[in-house]
């Protein structure tokens, strides 16, 4: 049965025959998400810092093993704001555990968000890794995430691991952070977009443009069951217009 109230940061797309000029209201209304101005400005930080190093670094698949402290801090801190967001799901969806989340606490917003079936394009790239899966691993079991491992390798040993923060971790790591955006926030970023790169034309699911303007997000496909179903326009009035996500 589709489902009635939309669940704190947690977009969802509404079953066929129920769009509406309405229908993503719901992510702006201030009870929606604590604070995702927040959130969305970290990210922004963190893309603008991208783009930078792509003025040294080309986006190739030859360069993905580069790694330099640029890099490494670019990495360390895009984790962090993954973990960041991980937390506040959780959080906002009153999960019973409150410290020491780790990895098996943030798999579990693969059942709610389907994490693992997100893609992120790179508009501009040469090579045949333009497109990542950053939670890909998730779908088979796996716990266990190359470019995260690689973040707590070089956090905790950055001597001896320093190269594991590479170019292809910390774009991984990038990837994953728009997933986690756009799983909860859609393609609102609260404000005025910075810069937009253009028409990109027809990019086979990929929506252009993502939170931040420059990366594309491939969306899951939603079974009717897990689609919204609810008039925002009515349902804003009730006390409590959102629901709260099982773990």
């Amino acid at each position: 049965m589709p489902i009635i109230k939309p669940f704190r940061r947690t977009y969802r797309p509404f079953v066929t025959g129920h769009r509406n000029e309405h229908q993503t209201h719901y992510i702006l209304d201030d009870r929606f998400a604590d604070d995702p101005r927040h959130y969305i400005r970290a990210f922004k930080v963190i893309e603008k810092d991208m783009l930078e190093i792509f003025d040294y670094v080309e986006p190739d698949d030859r360069n993905e093993g580069c790694y330099s402290f640029r890099i490494h801090e670019l990495h360390m801190r895009t984790c962090i704001e993954v973990e960041a967001n991980c937390k506040a799901i959780l959080s906002e969806n009153k999960y019973l555990k409150k410290t020491d989340l780790n990895m098996d606490d943030y798999k579990k917003l693969d059942a709610t968000h389907k994490l693992s079936e997100y893609a992120v394009k790179f508009p501009i790239w040469r090579g045949n890794n333009n497109v990542r899966r950053p939670f890909s691993a998730w779908a088979s079991g796996n716990n266990k995430l190359a470019w995260y491992q690689a973040y707590n390798a070089a956090k905790h040993d950055r001597h001896n691991e320093f190269e594991r923060a590479n170019f292809q971790n910390v774009l991984q790591a990038i990837s994953a952070l728009i997933v986690l955006l756009s799983s909860q926030f859609y393609t609102n970023d609260f404000g005025n977009v910075d810069y937009l790169v253009g028409d990109y034309g027809d990019q086979h699911g990929f929506i252009p443009v993502a939170t931040g303007g420059y990366l594309l997000v491939k969306f899951p496909q939603w079974p009717d069951a897990d689609r919204y179903a609810f008039d925002w326009e009515k349902l804003k009035n009730e006390p409590e217009p959102f629901g709260i996500l099982q773990f």
